[in-house]
């Protein structure tokens, strides 16, 4: 990785930086978590950031060996970026950094990708809330589907189909982030049109309900 920067200290932290501390580079992690992209899909969860620095930083995590690129089988056939074993390494360091960050000001006017808002779900979720509760709810968020499982206080979210779903919610992004962290009701958001749930009402409802807001920390 010729040209980047390197901090030339020993410590662990200082040798993870090394790899991922280049600007958008946890980001592009992120946007991989829960299955593997295309390009034009790492683009629309990373607006802001140009196809320039976005192949740069794609090119030294695969140098890194953090993230690999592989052709998918028929019918796609399509060039996708997924993370690699050291990459998934990442994700509690992730949801460290989530669960901190989840707490500070939300800056206004910008909206969380999806995958942002699974990982939000993630950082977020009660398991004193969820008890019991055995549910799978399939999530589709316009062209996205994923897959949510809450089981013996665990929760855990992929793109990967696994197994028939307790409730499908049909909904954007904005919608299902208004319902688990704007307070807003679930039997209104269909009534208006805005949220579709097919299966099991209940569960669903109860499901939505696992995600309390963290307080803000005033600085």
């Amino acid at each position: 990785m010729a040209g980047k920067r390197n901090y030339d200290d020993p410590c662990g932290v200082a040798r993870a930086l090394n790899l991922v501390g280049e600007r958008w580079a946890l980001l592009v992690v992120r946007e991989l978590l829960f299955g593997p992209k295309r390009f034009t899909d790492l683009r629309a969860g990373l607006p802001a950031a140009s196809q320039n620095v976005l192949s740069t930083r794609l090119r030294e995590l695969e140098e890194a060996g953090i993230v690999a690129r592989r052709r998918l089988g028929p019918p796609a056939s399509t060039w996708v970026y997924e993370l690699t074993e050291l990459g998934r390494g990442l994700e509690p360091v992730l949801l460290s950094l989530a669960t901190w960050g989840s707490r500070l000001p939300r800056p206004e006017g910008s909206e969380l990708s999806l995958d942002a808002l699974m990982l939000a779900l993630r950082t977020t979720f009660d398991p004193e809330r969820a008890g019991q509760l055995r549910v799978l709810c399939e999530l589709r968020l316009g062209e996205d589907t994923f897959h949510a499982r809450v089981a013996d206080g665990a929760f855990r979210v992929s793109r990967d189909a696994s197994g028939r779903p307790d409730a499908v919610i049909e909904t954007t992004a904005p919608a299902l982030r208004a319902l688990v962290f704007g307070g807003a009701r679930l039997t209104a958001a269909v009534r208006r049109g805005d949220v579709r749930v097919e299966g099991d009402r209940m569960a669903a409802e109860r499901f939505l309900g696992l995600f309390p807001r963290p307080a803000t920390l005033a600085r």
